[in-house]
C-alpha cells in the first residue's frame, strides 16, 4: 500500500475508481458529488481512461450500460435526483446482469430539496430504485479510507456477481477530508466470456438484453437471478459491532450517522448505561441475522439516520419486531448530534427500568 494522503471523500473515490482498473467514466455535474466527476475530467486522459461528460444523467447511465456490456470496468455517479434520472437505466442494467459502479452521494430531498447531506435514498438503493424484480449490491462507508475500500471492492462484487452495485454516502462523506491509503497498483480482472467483445470467429456471438416475451422464459430469469442474490445474502453480509457483548441498548446507524452514534454509546457508557452500536456496511445484503441474533441480549433499539425514518423499517423487519426499536433523526440536511443520540439512549435506557 501507498502512504496515507489526505483526501476529500469524493475524490478518494475516484482515485480508488482508477486504483480499482476503471477507466471509463460517464457522469454529468450535481452538487455535492461534482468533484468526482471533476477529478475524472483531469484523471482519465492522463492514463489512456475515457471521460465523458454527458448530456444528462439519463444519458450517462445508458453509456455505462453500453461499456459494461463490452465488459470493461465502468462507473458513473450522481446525487440523489440525478439518481432518480438513472433508475431506468439501473433496472435495465439489472435485467441485463451488467456489473458497475454508482454512486450516490445523498442530498436532501424529495424534489430539489438542498445540496445538505441526506440519507433519505435508503429506501431507493436498497429496493431497487427501478422497476421491476431487483436488487443491487449497496455498500455504505462511514470514513474516506471505507469511502477508497468499498469503492475498489464494489466493482470486484459487482461483477463476481454480475450486477450493478452502489455506493451510498452521503454531502458529509463526500465533502470531509482524511487521510486516506490506496493500494499501489490496479488488480488482476478476471475474463468475462459473456462480454460483447468481437467473436473473432472464434466462438458463437454474444446475446446481453433484457427483454423476453416469453413469459416462461422472463419468470426463469428471475428465478435464477434471485438464486443468485441467496448467494450473495449468505456470502456477503458485511458489518460492524460495537460494545455490544453487554449491552442494554443498540444503536444502529450508516454512514455519518454511525460515527455520532459512536461518540454517543462512549458517552453513555461513562455514564454507566450498557449501549453498543451496530452498523451495517452493505445496506443490501441488510445483516439481518447478525441484528436478530443481537436482539437475543440487547433490550432496545435506536435507529439513527438523516431521514424521516426508511433505515428503522429493516431494523424492525430484522429482529422481527421482538424489542422496542425507537427513532432519533434529523432531516433537511441536518446531523443528528451525539447529544440526541446521548439523550434517546437515555431515555430507552429509563424504560427499561
Amino acid at each position: 500500500m501507498a502512504e496515507k494522503v489526505l483526501m476529500k471523500g469524493n475524490e478518494a473515490i475516484a482515485e480508488a475508481a482508477i486504483a480499482a482498473g476503471c477507466r471509463h467514466y460517464f457522469g454529468y455535474p450535481i452538487t455535492p458529488q461534482t468533484e468526482i466527476a471533476a477529478y475524472m475530467a483531469k484523471r482519465m486522459p492522463k492514463i489512456g481512461g475515457v471521460f465523458l461528460q454527458a448530456e444528462s444523467e439519463v444519458s450517462a447511465v445508458n453509456m455505462v450500460i453500453g461499456a459494461a456490456s463490452a465488459g470493461v470496468r465502468v462507473m458513473t455517479s450522481s446525487s440523489s435526483p440525478g439518481i432518480s434520472l438513472k433508475s431506468e437505466g439501473l433496472s435495465y442494467m439489472a435485467g441485463c446482469d451488467l456489473p458497475a459502479l454508482i454512486v450516490n452521494v445523498q442530498r436532501g430531498g424529495p424534489g430539489l430539496g438542498g445540496i445538505q447531506p441526506s440519507q433519505s435514498d435508503y429506501f431507493q438503493a436498497t429496493r431497487g430504485g427501478g422497476h421491476g424484480d431487483y436488487h443491487m449490491l449497496v455498500l455504505a462507508p462511514n470514513s474516506v479510507q471505507e469511502m477508497a475500500q468499498l469503492t475498489i471492492q464494489g466493482f470486484a462484487l459487482a461483477e463476481k456477481y454480475r450486477m450493478p452495485c452502489m455506493l451510498l454516502a452521503d454531502g458529509t462523506m463526500g465533502q470531509m477530508m482524511e487521510p486516506v491509503e490506496l493500494p499501489d497498483s490496479a488488480p488482476e480482472m478476471a475474463e468475462k466470456p459473456w462480454a460483447l467483445t468481437g467473436t473473432g470467429l472464434s466462438r458463437k456471438h454474444n446475446i446481453i438484453n433484457s427483454l423476453s416475451l416469453t413469459p416462461d422464459e422472463l419468470e426463469r430469469w428471475n428465478i435464477d437471478r434471485y438464486a443468485r442474490y441467496a448467494k450473495v445474502e449468505a456470502d456477503e453480509v458485511m458489518y460492524e459491532e460495537y460494545l455490544t457483548e453487554d449491552a442494554d441498548v443498540c444503536v444502529v446507524g450508516y454512514g455519518i450517522a454511525a460515527r455520532v452514534a459512536r461518540n454517543a454509546v462512549n458517552a453513555a457508557r461513562a455514564k454507566g448505561i450498557k449501549a453498543g452500536m451496530f452498523r451495517p456496511i452493505t445496506l443490501w445484503p441488510f445483516p439481518k441475522a447478525a441484528l436478530n441474533k443481537l436482539a437475543t441480549t440487547c433490550r432496545a433499539f435506536i435507529s439513527v439516520e438523516l431521514s424521516m425514518g426508511q433505515l428503522i423499517e429493516d431494523v424492525e423487519l430484522a429482529i422481527r419486531c421482538s424489542r422496542p426499536v425507537t427513532l432519533c433523526n434529523r432531516t433537511g440536511g441536518m446531523i443528528p448530534s451525539p447529544e440526541q443520540v446521548l439523550a434517546s439512549i437515555e431515555e430507552a435506557a429509563a424504560k427499561l427500568n
